[in-house]
C-alpha cells in the first residue's frame, strides 16, 4: 500500500509541475524534486536545505525535497523521471549504472558531486548479548527501509561476517525512526543506519531517557567488502563523544553522491552543482555533515561519468583542467 501511495504521489507531482528542463508553462518556472531519504536521516535535512537555496538563488526555479526510502529507490525515481535529483550511496549508484544487483538494467545517470562519507552505524542494546557483528546471528535486527542504501550495505556487512540476512536472523526492514522505537521497546536487538555524522536516529537512540546502547565495529570486514564489491568502502572512526555516552567505534564507510539523469539540461546541472559548494556554509548550518563538502573531492568519484553541467563548474573553479579526462 505504501509503495502504491508513493507512486501515485510522484505521478501527481510530475503532472502538476512538469519535469525539469521543460518549457515551464507556469511563467517559465522550472520545478524540480529532490529525492532524499527518511526524516531521521541526513539526506532529508540536507535535501531540504538544498531545495531552499536553489529556490531562493536560482532564477525561475522551484525545488522541493521529498521523503523516500533513499538510495535504491531514489536512483529508480530519477531514472523514471519521477524525481530530478537524488542523494545516494556510491555502492548503490555503482550497481545502478551497471545494471547489476537490484537493478535489472543500467540506469541513465550522471554524477553532479561526491559528497560526505556515510558511516555504518550498527546500534545494539547494551543490555543484550550482542557485542560484534557476528553476534547478530539468531537475533532480531532491522536492516533499514526496503530499497534503501542502508539495507544494501547491511546485507553486505552481514554476509561478510558470515551471517545470512535472510536465514540467520529475524529481520525487520524499518526506517530509522521506526528502528529506534523498536530497539527502545525491546522488539529488536540491533539496527543498521548508514548515514553521515551525527545521524539523528542514532542521537535519538543514545539520548533517550534510560537508554543503554552501544555501537558495533565492522572495520574488520572492510577488506572483504572491497574484495567482493570493489573499492567503494573504507574504514572510518566514529569518535567518542559523537553520540552521548557512546564509545568510539571503527566502522565501514562509503561516499555519498548527488546524481541526476544524463539528459538534465546542462545549465540546470551547473546551477545545482554551484549552489552545493558555494552555499556550503548554509547547508552546514542545517547539518554538520555538509562541512565536508569540497569541490576537489566532489570531482573525484569514479562511480559513473560526471554530468557536463557539473564538469563546467569544476573547470571554472580550477578543479579540472579543460582537457583533463573526466572520471
Amino acid at each position: 500500500m505504501r509503495r502504491a501511495v508513493v507512486a501515485v504521489a510522484w505521478a501527481a507531482l510530475a503532472v502538476a509541475c512538469g519535469r525539469a528542463g521543460g518549457d515551464g508553462a507556469a511563467g517559465d518556472v522550472r520545478r524540480i524534486s529532490i529525492a532524499t531519504g527518511g526524516t531521521g536521516g541526513v539526506y532529508y535535512v540536507l535535501g531540504g536545505a538544498l531545495a531552499r537555496v536553489l529556490s531562493r538563488d536560482v532564477p525561475r526555479l522551484e525545488a522541493t525535497a521529498e521523503v523516500t526510502s533513499a538510495s535504491v529507490e531514489n536512483l529508480n525515481f530519477v531514472a523514471q523521471r519521477s524525481a530530478d535529483v537524488a542523494f545516494t550511496l556510491a555502492d548503490s549508484a555503482f550497481d545502478a549504472v551497471r545494471g547489476r544487483g537490484r537493478f535489472a538494467r543500467p540506469l541513465p545517470l550522471r554524477t553532479l558531486a561526491a559528497l560526505y562519507p556515510n558511516v555504518t552505524h550498527i546500534v545494539a542494546s547494551a543490555g543484550g548479548p550482542v557485542r560484534t557483528v557476528e553476534d547478530l546471528r539468531g537475533r532480531r535486527v532491522s536492516t533499514g527501509s526496503p530499497n534503501s542504501g542502508t539495507e544494501l550495505i547491511a546485507e553486505r556487512v552481514l554476509r561478510a561476517a558470515g551471517v545470512d540476512p535472510r536465514q540467520d536472523l529475524t529481520r525487520e526492514r524499518l526506517g530509522f525512526g521506526e528502528s529506534v522505537a523498536a530497539l527502545r521497546d525491546g522488539r529488536i536487538d540491533a539496527f543498521f543506519a548508514s548515514a553521515g555524522m551525527p545521524a539523528a536516529a542514532v542521537l535519538d537512540a543514545a539520548s533517550s531517557p534510560g537508554a543503554r546502547v552501544l555501537l558495533l565495529s565492522d572495520a574488520h570486514l572492510v577488506d572483504r567488502l572491497v574484495a567482493e564489491h570493489g573499492p567503494l568502502y573504507a574504514v572510518a572512526t566514529i569518535p567518542e563523544g559523537a553520540y552521548p555516552g557512546l564509545a568510539a567505534a571503527q566502522v565501514s564507510s562509503v561516499r555519498n553522491l548527488l546524481v541526476v539523469r544524463e539528459d538534465m539540461p546542462a545549465d540546470l546541472a551547473y546551477e545545482i552543482t554551484r549552489a552545493l559548494f558555494e552555499k556550503k556554509d548554509e547547508l552546514a548550518a542545517a547539518h554538520p555533515a555538509a562541512r565536508e563538502l569540497d569541490a576537489r573531492t566532489g570531482a573525484e568519484s569514479a562511480v559513473m561519468e560526471y554530468h557536463p553541467g557539473a564538469a563546467r563548474y569544476y573547470e571554472e573553479v580550477g578543479v579540472w583542467k579543460s582537457r583533463k579526462p573526466r572520471p
